[in-house]
């Protein structure tokens, strides 16, 4: 191997291109290999390689700073990185247009500005990180702006690389750089539209191409909420005594309209200065403990970017009674800690790179990534909108203040959180803002029920048991009591000749009070008597002798297998039929159907024919329902019309839903002490003390 190596750098160093070119071109596939990286070392290839990187042009240039790249991939040749190398490519990535030498020139950047935190040693210059980049882009200011252009590239490789490049540039200044450098660095990228491309790549159609760089600049995007959460307010530090003193100027802005002095509205606003903004206490600091500067900024940029609807809130709710006005800072905040906990910003980026192992499946792309999380703001305007409309509609007040901040995290929870990756977040902003409060609160039981399911679990299930038992009886009952009531149903065996007579037209049925004899009459027309008496009529069937109904009305699908219905296409409802089969005696002429083959047989019922006793024709679905599944449940059989199961569901879940809210979640687990027996000293014989409600 030596000698090809003695001969490869040799050939760099030749004086005819399209020996350079070639030599180095076959340079590009070996040069990741450890061990050949050293011997070409040895052989004092690097510096003809570092030569190649300066001065070349065209596919030598390219295939030297791919094979610089790779070089440096396997943590060789930093002796050779230095300020004129850092500005020869930062020159080429904002002058050049090639594609090939674009993607290598990148790579490069990417290894010099990881370099400190891959671990390995740093040369004697210390050339490395993103103050290595300083000097070269002072001399090129339009880099950041071509390597956030480059994230548009049709080219998938040098799209994933400039990405890859901005990552390694926001990693080194977020973690070396002062508190006060880094986050001008990341505003700088932010107005350059890194969001807005990145975003855009993340809901993407080649999504795979881009994954890594993708999910790690959403792994940074969590790193930089939680370092600006991770940032206590202090009101010694210039910026965040701005951002404080901002808000309150936005909310004193334009109030002399309504002829007030400023002076007189100064002096009165001096006591609750803060509080009538939405903070609990005259010392707003205290407020931003839990969300940090993060807080400051979400809400900064709400009444900064809505200033008019902030004033507007402010005159509205001072207004109302204290009880009753909508605290706008403390729901400001409350809606950035919902977003915090939803995208688990504090999840570790040691949990974030067990998404990478997703990655080789395509299908598990939708799960790993969160585009929405890149708008943070505009999610937090939302749910903040969302928020004071809620708290609108339901007339809350200081005390409901809790209950509204539950309903807005499954409002998010809801919406963010089941929108693909590929919804546009104008999409989720109207959901949003059009999200029904019923809807809402629907969700939240739901979520209740699953809640106790969790904590209770057999116990809550045997509830539901009881629950679907009673309200099957219930059911069961108000069909009976239909047939105890009786109906008019069109006559099936009124012939043509006595249709067009008017005769026999209607025939009456009615349940027995008994509930052993189903009764029925043949009638002219109903006018002569709403309900005619039971010795009115002259047909009757002994229910013990019912062998089966059956009924063309369509089953509902828990039910579609039962062997009594014959599930047909949708019929008029004139065609609807219940037709009652039975045993009888030969000897005795069916009532319904006078020609029914019988022969002399004995009493019981191997000997007796199965024939049809009785049809009826409901006029609608709810009559269908009524009557098939009263009958059936009167044989003690199960119902199995939609109508029928879903007035059962509807009982059943509405029991639970009483018994939910009835029961304190606290008597889940029966946790805690026994409270104490309250002491009657002082207290008359009439005194009495309520458990639920106090004394």
């Amino acid at each position: 191997m030596d000698n090809n190596v003695s001969e490869l750098v040799e050939r760099l160093g030749s004086d005819e291109d399209a020996v350079r070119k070639m030599a180095v071109f076959k340079l590009q596939s070996s040069i990741g290999d450890p061990s050949f990286a050293d011997v070409f070392i040895a052989e004092d290839g690097l510096t003809r390689l570092h030569y190649l990187t300066l001065h070349a042009n065209g596919n030598t240039l390219a295939y030297s700073l791919t094979s610089f790249a790779r070089l440096l991939e396997v943590d060789k040749g930093w002796e050779c990185v230095d300020q004129e190398l850092v500005e020869r490519v930062v020159e080429l990535i904002v002058t050049h247009p090639l594609v090939n030498i674009l993607r290598g020139a990148m790579s490069i950047l990417v290894s010099i500005v990881s370099h400190p935190s891959s671990g390995g040693r740093l040369s004697q210059g210390g050339t490395f990180g993103f103050r290595a980049l300083k000097p070269a882009i002072a001399i090129y200011p339009q880099f950041l702006e071509m390597l956030v252009s480059r994230l548009s590239s049709a080219d998938h490789a040098l799209c994933a690389n400039a990405l890859q490049l901005i990552n390694s540039l926001m990693r080194d200044s977020i973690t070396n750089d002062s508190e006060h450098e880094w986050p001008k660095f990341i505003q700088r990228l932010q107005d350059l539209g890194v969001i807005k491309a990145v975003y855009s790549l993340m809901q993407g159609a080649a999504l795979q191409d881009h994954a890594h760089p993708l999910i790690e600049f959403q792994s940074l995007t969590k790193v930089l909420l939680r370092k600006w959460r991770d940032i206590p307010l202090d009101l010694e530090k210039p910026e965040h005594r701005r951002a404080l003193k901002g808000i309150h100027l936005s909310s004193t802005q334009g109030e002399g309209a309504d002829g007030v002095s400023d002076v007189h509205r100064s002096k009165k606003h001096s006591s609750d200065k803060w509080r009538r903004l939405g903070f609990e206490t005259e010392s707003p600091v205290i407020q931003f403990e839990d969300m940090g500067f993060l807080g400051m900024m979400d809400l900064a940029d709400f009444v900064r970017n809505h200033q008019d609807e902030f004033q507007k809130m402010l005159l509205e709710q001072s207004t109302k009674p204290v009880q009753q006005r909508c605290p706008i800072a403390r729901a400001s905040l409350s809606v950035t800690s919902i977003l915090y906990d939803h995208f688990e910003v504090d999840k570790s980026e040691v949990e974030d790179s067990k998404s990478y192992l997703l990655l080789e499946s395509r299908s598990n792309l939708d799960k790993v990534f969160k585009p929405l999380l890149l708008h943070w703001t505009r999610l937090h305007v939302s749910g903040l909108h969302a928020f004071f409309r809620l708290w609108k509609s339901t007339s809350a007040d200081a005390e409901d203040y809790d209950k509204i901040v539950e309903l807005i995290r499954i409002l998010i929870e809801s919406v963010v959180g089941g929108a693909p990756r590929t919804r546009d977040v104008q999409d989720v902003e109207d959901e949003l803002a059009d999200f029904e409060y019923s809807r809402l609160r629907n969700l939240q039981m739901e979520i209740l029920e699953l809640t106790y399911e969790d904590v209770w679990g057999h116990h809550l299930r045997q509830v539901r048991e009881e629950l679907q038992h009673e309200a099957l009886q219930f059911v069961k009952e108000q069909r009976i009591r239909c047939l105890l009531q009786g109906a008019w149903f069109p006559n099936d065996r009124a012939s043509k000749v006595e249709a067009k007579a008017g005769h026999l037209k209607w025939r009456y049925v009615q349940l027995s009070h008994n509930r052993r004899f189903l009764h029925f009459g043949d009638f002219a027309s109903m006018s002569d008597m709403k309900h005619p008496e039971l010795d009115m009529l002259s047909g009757k069937i002994d229910l013990s002798t019912v062998s089966s109904v059956v009924s063309n009305v369509s089953a509902s699908p828990d039910n579609s297998s039962s062997l009594t219905v014959k599930s047909v296409t949708q019929h008029h409802v004139s065609s609807t039929k219940i037709t009652i089969h039975g045993y009888i005696h030969s000897a005795t002429a069916p009532s319904d159907n006078p020609k029914t083959n019988g022969h002399s047989r004995s009493g019981s019922r191997a000997t007796q024919g199965e024939a049809t006793l009785l049809t009826l024709r409901p006029e609608s679905p709810s009559a269908a329902s009524e009557w098939l599944d009263g009958l059936l449940m009167l044989l003690n059989q199960q119902p199995i019309t939609s109508e029928t199961s879903k007035l059962t569901k509807l009982i059943s879940h509405y029991g639970l839903k009483i018994r939910l809210l009835n029961v304190r979640f606290d008597d889940a687990d029966f946790a805690g002490e026994v409270p104490a027996v309250p002491s009657r000293e002082g207290l008359s014989d009439d005194y009495y003390y309520d458990i639920f409600g106090g004394p």
